[in-house]
């Protein structure tokens, strides 16, 4: 069979992956035989393009090499190969061995390095370049612009739109730059180029104009381009109501979202203006816009449930979300999957966040979430959960470092806490505030005060001495290391800086009421109180009456707390119940003690309440009471031991020395042992 040299070029361009085993290595083994290849050029150049074609590197190779004669076809063909399958270092050995580069050469070695993201070598093949295009010119934009470098795409742009022609994909390119960095003047010079230039506009461009103005606040400006579109796209709609509602403009951005007039709007419209509502706090706006867009027959995405559900802590909100993803079987997606989690741990279900994220199967989880996971699981006391979700991550963050020293000290684990921040700084990473603020917290807990007094100097060294949450730590620290005057000092330079929040007053008001010193704390309280911008919380009224309670000062613990709900509006916590009572019980109000307890409004009574008061009993001899409290200390926990030591004091404090050894027989007999005091000193 004599062959057809013109047919079977042909022939080898309709070749696919799946037909060249069959058919395309036979066609080459039938040109071998008849002594066709590589004699013809043509013939030999299609053959190597199929094997290219059909990612067969290793016997294109063979066919190049084995190439008498070559053109430039067959160096472009395979260097495209190479650049294809990302080998940029064979196709660049191939590009410097080419004996004549064409323009597609230059072109496809620049535009393969961008992809390959080596931008230093792409602009450095680029400024190679005997006689720049639009093509390689778009290439380097786009590549820096891609890669965040949005500066150098528009000085590239500035250096070269004289000498390369430029189209409308370099333009909306280099205006999305300026987009990125809100360069609204230089924005304003390339419109003006592309209208001098007579550049037509086209939506792609357009779009690209309209989202400048906009993110760059020139509302009036963005609104009149979107209105001399001749079909407003849905992306130059969606940015024009992003920028409406980021600047609190929502009559704006709904008059933008109506002028979709000829289709229903799409989901990324519903969702621009959904998120445009819950960014100006109107949560149950925006989901009267997400029932409004589902009667409307437009089905949600992700991005809707996530904006929706980050909207409040309605937990039954959320739990119907949560059924309704379900429902439709998008619950394993990453984004649904975090956002619920996020929800129920806001919420305070923290043991929910936990079950879902046990039952979603996803198969790459993002960092974000795993690092979300560890604080939840760490909120809850799930300390080896949460470790082996940290080990878990691959590329872990500071911020993954961060959760899990913070969550180590909150449950009680200083050591380990030091431990992994010690491997933390093995690690290279820059260490921010919060690291800081978390290990100097854990240096206060094991009262380890040289330690935190090199991290101090630690903070100082790399500048965040004068930060407020680190200063807030230090003060912290002091305090519980017993160093009350370090405390207050640093407190005192943070109030000339100007620099204290609630969280400030109240560590140091917490430091004066576990150190003893209650006129301190009241006085500091009564500063507080004075200060511009700075409201009393909670945790302030635990320290106030904790100081009270210390310091025995009956009238003032009761003053503030029947205040802190009077004029402060906070309910008082079982915390503040319990400082109470232990105020009352010492000074030997035991039958107001015991009223509090009973009269709590949602707490239930425990032990640790009942124990105050019959510490109070054995301080004040009151034999009778104390032994009706222990009994019912006793029915309420068997075991716990304080009832039956403290019982066994009023009777030897009464000469009832038989009942004494009668109890410690008890406990004895029983098998309850005294838990020992312990001192870190």
């Amino acid at each position: 069979m004599d062959l057809d040299l013109q047919t079977c070029p042909r022939l080898l361009q309709t070749i696919t992956s799946h037909l060249l085993n069959k058919q395309g290595k036979s066609l080459h083994l039938l040109f071998l035989k008849r002594g066709v290849f590589p004699s013809s050029i043509t013939l030999a150049n299609r053959l190597l393009q199929m094997y290219v074609r059909c990612d067969y590197l290793d016997d294109a190779r063979k066919v190049f090499d084995e190439m008498p004669q070559r053109n430039c076809f067959t160096w472009n063909s395979m260097i495209e190969g190479y650049v294809k399958s990302r080998n940029n270092q064979e196709s660049l050995h191939l590009f410097y061995a080419m004996p004549h580069k064409n323009t597609f050469s230059w072109n496809m070695v620049i535009s393969g390095s961008v992809k390959a993201g080596n931008l230093n070598l792409a602009r450095k093949l680029f400024d190679e370049m005997p006689v720049k295009n639009e093509v390689a010119l778009n290439s380097m934009i786009h590549g820096y612009a891609k890669n965040g470098q949005s500066a150098e795409a528009i000085s590239l742009f500035r250096d070269l739109k004289s000498s390369c022609d430029v189209d409308i994909y370099v333009l909306a390119t280099v205006i999305g730059a300026c987009t990125d960095l809100l360069a609204l003047r230089l924005g304003k010079i390339i419109h003006g180029f592309i209208v001098v230039n007579g550049v037509e506009i086209d939506p792609v461009l357009g779009s690209s104009i309209v989202n400048m103005y906009g993110k760059c606040g020139d509302l009036d400006t963005a609104s009149l381009m979107l209105h001399n579109l001749p079909y407003p796209d849905d992306f130059s709609l969606s940015s024009l109501i992003s920028a409406y509602s980021n600047t609190n403009k929502l009559t704006e951005a709904k008059r933008i979202f109506s002028m979709k007039k000829d289709k229903p709007p799409c989901v990324t419209l519903w969702n621009s203006l959904i998120s445009g509502y819950i960014s100006n706090n109107l949560a149950t706006e925006a989901r009267v816009l997400f029932g409004e867009m589902r009667r409307n027959g437009t089905k949600e995405d992700a991005s809707t449930i996530a904006s929706v559900l980050s909207a409040s802590c309605d937990i039954m909100y959320a739990t119907q979300v949560h059924a309704h993803v379900c429902k439709f079987g998008v619950i394993h997606d990453l984004i649904v999957a975090s956002v619920l989690v996020d929800t129920y741990a806001k919420c305070g279900r923290s043991n929910s966040a936990c079950n879902l994220f046990n039952e979603i199967n996803i198969n790459a989880y993002d960092t974000v979430l795993l690092n979300s996971m560890i604080s939840i699981y760490c909120s809850c006391g799930r300390i080896e959960d949460a470790k082996r979700v940290f080990h878990s991550i691959k590329s872990k963050t500071l911020i993954s470092w961060n959760s899990m020293i913070s969550g180590l000290t909150q449950n009680g684990y200083p050591i380990e806490a030091l431990k992994y921040f010690r491997e933390l700084n093995t690690k290279g990473f820059r260490i921010d505030k919060f690291s800081l603020a978390s290990v100097i917290s854990t240096c206060g807990t094991i009262s380890f005060l040289e330690l935190g007094q090199q991290l101090f100097s630690l903070a100082i060294v790399i500048g965040l001495d004068n930060d407020k949450i680190v200063s807030t730590s230090l003060v912290d620290f002091y305090c519980k290391c017993g160093d009350v005057d370090n405390g207050r000092k640093l407190f005192d330079e943070m109030v000339e800086k100007e620099s204290c929040d609630e969280a400030s007053w109240n560590s140091m008001l917490m430091g004066y009421a576990t150190n003893g010193y209650g006129i301190e704390a009241l006085d500091l309280f009564n500063d507080m109180r004075k200060a511009t911008g700075i409201l009393p919380t909670d945790i302030t009224f635990t320290a106030v009456l904790s100081a009270c309670d210390h310091c025995g000062l009956y009238e003032e613990g009761l003053k503030w707390f029947y205040a802190m709900k009077n004029e402060y509006c906070i309910d008082p916590g079982v915390e503040h119940y319990s400082c109470m009572i232990d105020l009352l019980a010492r000074v030997g109000r035991l039958e107001e003690a015991m009223n509090l307890v009973v009269s709590m409004p949602e707490f239930e009574d425990d032990v640790s309440m009942w124990s105050a008061i019959l510490r109070g009993c054995v301080a004040h001899g009151n034999r009778i009471l104390g032994k009706k409290i222990a009994e019912k200390m006793i029915e309420m926990d068997p075991k716990n031991p304080d009832a039956y030591v403290q019982l066994a004091s009023i009777f030897a404090g009464c000469g009832e020395w038989v009942g004494s050894a009668q109890l410690r027989n008890l406990m004895t007999a029983q098998r309850i042992q005294k838990l020992p005091g312990t001192s870190w000193v």
